[in-house]
């Protein structure tokens, strides 16, 4: 009997394996790491055979691992992948060089060419996103303009995920939430957008077929079934990207509906019957993997990254108590941040170690205290730096609000949302309630089940998210300490206006 579904989450650091059985139970896990090239100044890349060799390493160990389970009762394998990145394939589906990956900058040129043929505004409009180096398609048209060879010797330019697949089953497809993240694909309509095409001067060919997320896309290849390690004839489906995923694993499936994500980087993605195109384009939207709807979504570049930073030059002493006690750094530099009131005593913290994205999109925009006095504390530095993080994700939050978008509650998944500490800030500068999750750092897997197991009808719909992730606890918002929040938003605001030519000058004198 067919019990079992596989998910793939192949991420940046590497593939996590995940066997969750016919009642959305998870039952076996298993993790392969592989590196990332940064062989330049601004680029990325990774060895899509590394990508194999985690599948096939991470699913024999699973399938070796889970008393009693033979490879014949999986009833499909399925993916979640990163996004925004760019495979040369041949026909025989094998990689003609490295990946340049989602993180890869090195596309400039071809953008501000690009942006001479067709409006960068008219991008946005078609696909929901900015005309940037981060999305696929400026990859490309480094590749062509570059390594010329290679690009018209590919037969399919697809993101990671895709790939995989067509090394599984031998098809080039791609889902919708995937690709969505290219730059190329009409996002209302649902196909390849044959204006940017024309304008790119891309072939159409060359791009892999579009189908719905839960769409079984093809089967298990008897020559890499014995390599993988299953069942020749196991049912693929085609699955989504890692955010629309991970949307689906908070339970995030409806309107109204919406989560944060808090790791490194932190995004809030919203689930809506049509995209948001707002005005200043301060936002995105991606195709969700549930058929028909959107995945409204505003990234900021170093959420966790900043608290992580705050820990590395600022926590010596709790990183070293931490090690002693045999608990996370982070749950002592809590204590330490709850010592200063709601405000830091009037310090705040602008958020942009990495530059950012939403909502300032401005790759120069760069780190700073604002108000530091003599009184101030460590305990006040360590709580400006979760407020600053969280006003920053606050207002991308008002982003989708001033398009008319019901936000009811935000949902929690990610690491950081392990902090409570750090989820009550966020409902007081919410100012709704917050709901943290019994699954936090498994969520992209996890969701990645639930299409696969909707694609093959193990699993009845996407309301399984609910008995597969369930909410564990509810924050309140502090009416309180809102006024506060809404004082320092505004001085937030007018501290990255006033530094923005800062920036330029930063950027341009001590380059």
């Amino acid at each position: 009997m067919k019990n079992y579904i596989l998910a793939h989450d192949l991420g940046t650091t590497g593939n996590k394996a995940t066997l969750y059985d016919r009642e959305g139970k998870l039952v076996g896990s298993a993790f392969y790491g592989y590196k990332t090239e940064f062989a330049h100044t601004g680029w990325a890349e990774q060895n899509p055979e590394d990508w194999w060799q985690a599948i096939c390493q991470s699913t024999r160990k699973l399938v070796q691992e889970v008393a009693g389970l033979r490879p014949d009762e999986i009833a499909c394998i399925t993916f979640s992948g990163q996004m925004q990145g760019c495979v040369l394939l041949d026909a025989n589906a094998r990689p003609l060089r490295n990946a340049i990956i989602w993180a890869d900058q090195r596309s400039v040129a071809q953008v501000n060419g690009l942006a001479e043929r067709i409006s960068p505004d008219r991008i946005y409009t078609i696909t929901g996103h900015r005309l940037s180096v981060s999305y696929s398609l400026a990859k490309i048209l480094w590749l062509r303009d570059n390594q010329p060879d290679i690009y018209h010797a590919a037969h399919k330019f697809v993101h990671a995920k895709d790939s995989m697949v067509a090394r599984l089953t031998g098809n080039f497809v791609t889902d919708l939430s995937d690709g969505s993240g290219m730059n190329l694909l009409d996002l209302e309509a649902g196909t390849w957008s044959a204006d940017i095409l024309e304008a790119a001067q891309i072939n159409p060919a060359k791009l892999p077929e579009v189908r719905r997320s839960i769409d079984v896309v093809g089967e298990l290849l008897p020559d890499v079934a014995e390599e993988i390690g299953l069942a020749a004839g196991t049912p693929v489906v085609i699955g989504g990207g890692d955010g629309p995923c991970a949307s689906v694993g908070a339970g995030v499936t409806q309107e109204g509906s919406a989560y944060n994500y808090i790791g490194s980087s932190s995004w809030i993605a919203l689930a809506t019957t049509r995209p948001i195109f707002d005005p200043a384009q301060r936002v995105v939207s991606f195709a969700h993997v549930v058929p028909g709807m959107f995945m409204p979504t505003g990234t900021m570049q170093a959420a966790g990254a900043s608290y992580q930073w705050a820990r590395d030059q600022l926590c010596l002493p709790e990183a070293e108590a931490a090690q002693s006690l045999n608990i996370s750094p982070y749950d002592l530099m809590n204590l330490t941040a709850e010592q200063s009131p709601p405000g830091a005593n009037g310090l705040i913290y602008l958020p942009y170690l990495m530059g950012e994205r939403s909502p300032r999109w401005n790759p120069r925009a760069r780190g700073a205290f604002i108000g530091l006095t003599i009184r101030h504390t460590r305990a006040d530095i360590m709580r400006a730096v979760l407020e600053g993080c969280s006003l920053n994700l606050g207002l991308i939050l008002n982003t989708f609000t001033e398009q008319g978008a019901r936000v009811e509650a935000m949902r929690l998944i990610g690491g950081g949302a392990r902090g409570r500490f750090w989820n009550r800030i966020l409902a007081d500068v919410y100012g709704i309630p917050v709901h943290r999750l019994a699954v936090l750092e498994e969520a992209t897997s996890m969701g990645a089940a639930l299409v696969g197991g909707i694609g093959v009808g193990l699993y009845p719909d996407f309301s399984m998210s609910e008995q597969m992730n369930p909410i564990v606890e509810t924050i309140e918002p502090n009416p309180a300490v809102r006024p506060i929040y809404e004082a320092l938003c505004r001085i937030f605001e007018a501290s990255y206006t006033a530094l923005e030519p800062v920036y330029d000058l930063i950027a341009e004198e001590l380059r």
